[in-house]
């Protein structure tokens, strides 16, 4: 059986992300409110991601590392995802330096003077980390005499 050719273009339903913008000085007492509003968004938007604007962050520090990822952790857990918007180089030099990694939605690309220091790959928060590869024990085996009983 078959179909007749549908006629014009496919309707997409696209909804906006919700933009979230960030104050200029980031508190370790504003980050439960922050986590609060990420799911607010996310349970409201339906689209599943928060749009984080960073422009107007100052300058970074490790209060907002933690903010960011404490939020990327409350979207996950409601199902959802953050992105960045306007992140400085620093922040993103920072996230790199304790190893998270953020989807931005500002067009940064792959820095490639920088191998791993790649923030514009999409994906979400995740750590960089390479699997510890162990070598065998030298000189270690084991033998089994006939006769000896099994352990």
């Amino acid at each position: 059986m078959s179909s007749g050719a549908a006629g014009g273009l496919l309707t997409v339903d696209f909804a906006e992300p919700a933009v979230l913008v960030l104050p200029g000085l980031v508190t370790r007492d504003e980050v439960p409110r922050l986590c609060e509003a990420v799911r607010a968004r996310i349970g409201a938007g339906g689209a599943g991601v928060v749009v984080c604007d960073c422009s107007g962050l100052g300058p970074p520090g490790l209060t907002a590392v933690d903010a960011l990822a404490r939020m990327e952790l409350t979207a996950r857990r409601a199902g959802g995802r953050i992105r960045l918007r306007g992140a400085d180089p620093a922040l993103r030099a920072l996230l790199d330096l304790v190893g998270l990694r953020f989807e931005t939605c500002d067009g940064a690309g792959p820095d490639p003077s920088r191998p791993g220091g790649n923030h514009g790959l999409p994906g979400p928060v995740e750590t960089q980390r390479q699997p510890e590869e162990r070598e065998p024990a030298g000189r270690v085996q084991e033998a089994v005499e006939p006769g000896d009983a099994a352990l």
